[in-house]
């Protein structure tokens, strides 16, 4: 099965960096772009399964879904 690397941030660190506060659950480091890889027929699936990890109703953006090359 293919591996795609995802880039994600969460929107509601950044927004309270850029404000000066601190996000009452996440570490600041959650601004910046986290990268994950993930097993995954093609990237609508690697997407919907780090959806499931990291949810957008909490913050998470999806930055990038890139497929790994050997």
């Amino acid at each position: 099965m293919p591996e795609y690397e995802i880039g994600i941030y969460n929107s509601e660190v950044r927004e309270c960096v850029a404000e000066g506060r601190r996000h009452a659950n996440l570490t600041d480091d959650w601004a910046e772009i986290h990268y994950s890889d993930i097993e995954a027929a093609d990237p609508a699936e690697a997407r919907s399964k780090i959806q499931r990890r990291y949810p957008e109703d909490r913050g998470f953006v999806i930055d990038s879904v890139e497929k790994k090359i050997f």
